[in-house]
């Protein structure tokens, strides 16, 4: 496994957000990888989530699920996802990924692309329920396939590259305030990819107490 800036490939030019992102490529041995794969292909309740877009629903171009603990719903795009119990494989693998990331997970959303013709356009994971500043830890399974970065700010400062087979990429701190990211079609491409994104949910603030009416004073 190596471990480094996601964007060491050009030390020379480091982005604002270099420090927010750890690459940890072969993070997970290859047949473990690909068992995990072909466990998720077969027994996972894949759909096509549909979200909306420019004022309109569309069907996301990729199969979806969002599986966690009890409770850990997720708002994304106008829609709302109610998690999945845990696969017994990814519950098995949590402990070594929340030490690997310093962080606890308690939901994940996993994406299934067939093949180069299903993407994910640009966008941040900054819904409110993740909080200011959340920890996503991204693993691949299956083909590799470009990763697009940019920043909010300016959109002509960004990087890509190919997160592969069994890759682990971390995103913290102040990422997804400030960068956007993309998983872009590539023609040609007929193999797979399953991306699992793991993040920690906050629960729903309670509602506030009522005010006790009171009887007015004689």
């Amino acid at each position: 496994m190596v471990q480094g800036s996601l964007f060491e490939a050009d030390p020379a030019k480091p982005l604002p957000f270099a420090d927010w992102v750890v690459w940890h490529r072969g993070w997970l041995p290859a047949s473990k990888a690909s068992a995990l794969a072909d466990a998720l292909r077969a027994e996972v309740l894949w759909s096509v989530h549909r979200i909306r877009m420019f004022g309109r629903w569309v069907d996301s171009p990729r199969l979806s699920c969002w599986m966690g603990e009890p409770g850990a719903s997720y708002r994304y795009s106008g829609a709302v996802f109610e998690p999945e119990p845990w696969h017994p494989a990814i519950e098995a693998l949590l402990p070594r990924l929340e030490a690997a990331c310093g962080a606890r997970f308690n939901s994940v959303l996993l994406n299934r692309y067939r093949d180069g013709r299903d993407a994910m356009g640009w966008h941040s994971d900054d819904e409110p329920e993740l909080g200011p500043a959340p920890v996503i830890a991204s693993l691949s399974l299956g083909a590799p396939r470009r990763f697009l970065m940019r920043l909010k700010a300016d959109h002509a400062t960004r990087r890509e590259w190919r997160l592969g087979h069994g890759d682990l990429l971390l995103m913290r701190g102040e990422c997804q305030r400030l960068a956007q990211h993309a998983l872009p079609r590539m023609a040609g491409l007929g193999e797979e990819r399953i991306n699992l994104t793991f993040r920690w949910i906050r629960p729903a603030p309670s509602p506030a107490p009522r005010p006790v009416a009171r009887p007015p004073v004689r």
